[in-house]
């Protein structure tokens, strides 16, 4: 099965999106809206550059320049919100963007070959959208183990402050706290 680059490319800039807030902190409203506003631009030039074909390469050419937008957009949105949500519904725009590049590129073809090339850009949109949701579960899979490990450590070093007595014990309970937060 092909995988359109694009899908790759975003799948590994969101996969680095969805560790935790530390690591990648979001874009800031200015850096997202500069983004967009230079796809919708982008958009235009590539539109303009389009209009100088006919037929199916033109189809081809229009649908290609709306999918570098519609990555870019995600891309940013994905970024700047900074969650799970924004990163799948970012995943699921790119593949449909490149079902419809794959689609307009099933143009030039008819009869079998045309019906086989859009069930292979069908195929690719639900395999890509099913990858979304699938790294999606284990996301929130991961999120949930690591404050499941961190409540387990939390509890072990309560217990451990209960060798203590008094103001000890008190200032025990206050480091442990500190340290998780709590």
């Amino acid at each position: 099965m092909k995988t359109p680059f694009a899908v790759i490319l975003f799948a590994g800039a969101c996969a680095a999106s969805t560790v935790p807030a530390i690591a990648a902190p979001a874009d800031t409203k200015q850096v997202y809206t500069a983004t967009v506003d230079k796809a919708g631009n982008d958009y235009k030039v590539d539109r303009v550059r389009c209009n100088s074909l006919t037929g199916n390469p033109k189809d081809v050419c229009i649908a290609q320049a709306k999918a570098a937008q519609v990555y870019t957009e995600a891309n940013a949105k994905a970024r700047y919100k900074n969650t799970i949500d924004a990163t799948t519904d970012g995943r699921k725009a790119v593949a449909e963007a490149d079902y419809d590049v794959e689609k307009a590129k099933c143009g030039s073809l008819t009869g079998n070959p045309r019906d086989v090339c859009i069930k292979e850009a069908k195929a690719n949109l639900v395999a890509a959208v099913a990858d979304a949701k699938a790294d999606r579960k284990v996301t929130e899979a991961r999120a949930d183990a690591r404050d499941d490990k961190r409540n387990a450590d939390y509890k072990v070093e309560i217990e451990k402050c209960d060798a203590y007595a008094g103001d000890p014990k008190k200032a025990c309970l206050a480091d442990v706290k500190a340290q998780f937060g709590k």
